[in-house]
């Protein structure tokens, strides 16, 4: 109940002047690997987790909520809880890692990356929050709105903000 109202008054606080673009609610980590093919225990030829043209990392990482808001005018805030490697030998650390956010509102190619200018650190137990621009700024319409948490490091998107309707 407690979390549900920091939530609630985190967007309610949000100060976006102008009308919402779009508003995400819950998360999705990465899988690196989308497919793979082969005959042994091990794929011989694996399909990588591309997002609109963004790369996976390559380890699993998982989100344990996100939300979101994307004002018209390009403001951007982002409130993610729990960002963390998902395997590995260093299995539930942040690797240090620092993120940004990025909007993609084409569904087809050519995409374009409207992102935030900073990026943000992780906190050990994968928390961030991002108060921000993106820029370019976004279309007056989006038709297909997709949020990436990304990889300061080297752009790898680790997580998605689920589209609120």
């Amino acid at each position: 109940m407690i979390a549900a109202m920091v939530i609630l008054g985190f967007f309610a606080s949000s100060g976006m002047g102008a009308p919402l673009l779009a508003r995400f609610d819950g998360g999705i980590g990465v899988i690196p690997v989308s497919t793979g093919v082969g005959q042994g225990p091990q794929a011989e030829v694996v399909n990588r987790n591309l997002v609109r043209g963004v790369q996976p990392p390559g380890q699993i990482w998982v989100i344990r909520e996100l939300r979101a808001v994307v004002g018209a005018d390009g403001r951007i805030k982002v409130d993610g809880r729990g960002l963390l490697l998902g395997g590995g030998n260093n299995i539930g650390g942040n690797a240090n890692a620092s993120v940004f956010a990025t909007l993609i509102c084409e569904a087809t190619a050519p995409f374009v990356e409207h992102s935030t200018t900073q990026d943000v650190p992780l906190e050990a137990n994968g928390d961030f929050r991002i108060d921000d621009v993106l820029v370019p700024e976004p279309p007056l319409e989006c038709a297909s709105p997709v949020l990436l948490i990304r990889n300061a490091a080297n752009s790898a998107w680790f997580a998605a903000g689920i589209l609120a309707e």
